[in-house]
């Protein structure tokens, strides 16, 4: 930028009177979320910002905001991006925060710039500069709204493998839904977590709600098997449906070591012999005599 020492000079100069009409253009914008964000939250954030964008400048950042300079810049550009993303703004809403500078800045340089030729060079140098932290404030945007997706989407899956604990020594994990690897590793994580926290000797998992099983969705139910035992767990499959056993066969799949069951009634028996256990109907009391 040519003239940045023009543009740091005009912000220390006229801070106040430019913060003051750059709040005043938040306020009065279309894409204000006043419901989602305190009045006294975007004053803060509005000087905090511009006075981070004073002192790069100030350090001779120039337009590469990727310097070191702009590293204080960027990073409340992050943190507000991040805040926004998490609180509902769209991204036109919270990079209108950077390109809702633009008025006052200008006002201010065509005030102090008298000089045609230069004033035109600065408001074309200042324009560059505001549209890259716009942009750069959507791309954090968008990394912030992926970030929080991911982590839903992780917890959604989380909330989808509960694991049960049947009996003494007995947990049941009932598996609904497509089981890819992302969700493979998380069904590992949570089954193995819960033989160490209860000890339990036998693990089920029902496949009862899976629709579709294929060459991977076996392969990912075997290493799930694999590690149970390796945790000195033994591992029972249920909710074999005649389908599923005929495009077990005919994918060629091994699950002969596996004990499988067609009902998660059927494994529950299996495992109750295995650990000893038995369960019997109550004896009806006998009628009280007359």
């Amino acid at each position: 930028m040519k003239a940045s020492s023009r543009l740091a000079g005009v912000i220390k100069n006229h801070e106040k009177e430019i913060l003051a009409d750059w709040i005043k253009e938040q306020l009065a914008a279309v894409t204000l979320r006043g419901d989602l964000l305190k009045e006294s939250e975007l004053r803060e954030q509005s000087r905090a910002f511009l006075a981070a964008v004073q002192a790069a400048v100030q350090k001779g950042g120039g337009e590469d905001i990727s310097g070191p300079a702009w590293a204080d810049v960027k990073q409340i550009l992050s943190e507000i991006s991040r805040s926004r993303a998490l609180a509902g703004f769209s991204p036109t809403e919270t990079a209108t925060f950077v390109f809702s500078l633009k008025q006052p800045l200008f006002a201010r340089l065509s005030v102090e710039i008298k000089n045609s030729a230069e004033l035109g060079d600065e408001l074309w140098s200042v324009t560059l500069l505001l549209d890259k932290l716009g942009m750069a404030t959507i791309e954090l945007y968008l990394k912030s709204r992926e970030s929080v997706i991911e982590r839903q989407q992780t917890e959604l899956l989380e909330l989808s493998t509960p694991v049960v604990e049947l009996w003494d020594d007995i947990v049941a994990l009932p598996l609904v839904g497509t089981l890819d690897s992302n969700r493979t590793q998380i069904v590992m994580e949570t089954l193995l977590q819960k033989i160490v926290s209860t000890g339990a000797s036998i693990a089920i998992i029902d496949i009862t709600g899976v629709p579709t099983v294929d060459t991977l969705v076996a392969q990912h139910l075997l290493k799930t098997v694999a590690a149970t035992r390796l945790m000195g767990a033994d591992c029972i499959i249920s909710g074999i449906r005649p389908q599923i056993a005929q495009t077990i066969v005919h994918l060629g799949v091994n699950l002969g070591e596996v004990t499988t069951k067609a009902s998660l009634a059927d494994a529950f028996q299996v495992a109750l012999k295995r650990t000893g256990a038995t369960i019997g109907k109550a004896k009806p009391e006998a009628a009280e005599s007359a």
